[in-house]
């Protein structure tokens, strides 16, 4: 279990994070930082008064003197995002609220391991990266968790089956380049693509792949349509993260960090499956691809490149 996590950011999704990892008794204490006080008072003392229910945690509010010794610093300040707006289109304003965290941040926690949640989230991990002076593996990127959540709870949807029994990952851009590699994903071992023949008792529908891909690319923008914001599910999948950053066991996770070689990409942050623990990242996986796989992989990281280059860190 990790000490202490730090969420800078105390909006719907840093809040829900913080709601999440006490629910799952995931810190000892857990400090709230917000431009805004007294909401990050406000949502501390909410959780707090229900801790009785759940197990011993000290939440509160503070400064970043107060995240002084954290194991695990989770950063979600930023503008949010507008129905109809690309997370890319964020991209600037976010970087320079970044841009003066950063210092205030890393003087007091320079061990900590960094999560990015705020969007861009791969622009923003790769800012992170390039400026903070913390070593590159102990900054990760919720990257494309959520979209693989995503993906999954579609299939097991589609096949009325535990979504454990559904193996697969999102690649690239926490965005509109994402794509799944089809090549990789199974249903309790079986490819996808024949998952429905092999089933003996009734006949199961049959899912278009191209529509799937959609709707998790476009999850993010129909539910903040719907209701202004997400934040229940980047808030589990933030804790599960910190969970898996608590332990000396790996866990494999499709996170955002800088590429340096894998696939021939380097130098841009993006989403491939990596092994994680409390020592931060420990390796990132080069699972083969088809061409075309490769082809949207790279493709997905050009799309990036584009970005990084208009942007002024």
């Amino acid at each position: 279990m990790a000490k202490k996590i730090t969420i800078i950011g105390a909006g719907q999704v840093g809040s829900t994070i913080a709601f999440a990892l006490t629910l799952k008794q995931l810190a000892s204490e857990i400090v709230l930082i917000d431009i805004a006080k007294d909401r990050a008072m406000g949502e501390a003392m909410d959780i707090r008064q229900g801790t009785p229910f759940i197990g011993p945690v000290s939440i509160h509010e503070g400064d970043y003197e107060d995240a002084k010794d954290s194991d695990i610093v989770v950063l979600t300040s930023g503008v949010a995002r507008k129905p109809g707006q690309s997370r890319l289109e964020l991209a600037q304003t976010n970087v320079d609220i970044t841009k003066s965290i950063i210092p205030q941040i890393t003087k007091v926690a320079p061990n900590a391991l960094y999560v990015i949640v705020a969007n861009p989230v791969d622009i923003l991990t790769y800012q992170f990266v390039k400026t903070s002076g913390i070593p590159a593996n102990h900054i990760l990127g919720t990257g494309t968790m959520l979209d693989t959540a995503r993906f999954r709870a579609r299939i097991a949807e589609t096949y009325s089956i535990g979504q454990e029994n559904v193996h697969g990952y999102v690649f690239g851009e926490h965005g509109d380049s994402s794509f799944i590699p089809w090549s990789l994903a199974n249903v309790g071992s079986i490819p996808v693509d024949r998952y429905a023949a092999s089933y003996e008792n009734g006949k199961l529908p049959q899912f278009n792949k191209d529509d799937v891909e959609d709707y998790v690319r476009k999850s993010g923008g129909i539910i903040i349509a719907a209701k202004k914001c997400t934040n229940y599910a980047i808030g589990v999948t933030t804790a599960t993260l910190c969970e898996a950053l608590s332990f000396k066991t790996g866990t494999l996770l499709t996170l955002s960090s800088l590429l340096t070689g894998e696939y021939g990409i380097s130098d841009v942050c993006l989403s491939i499956p990596s092994v994680v623990s409390s020592d931060g990242l420990m390796s990132k996986l080069v699972a083969p691809l088809t061409d075309a796989e490769m082809a949207s992989l790279k493709h997905s990281a050009d799309c990036l490149k584009d970005v990084i280059k208009q942007i002024n860190f």
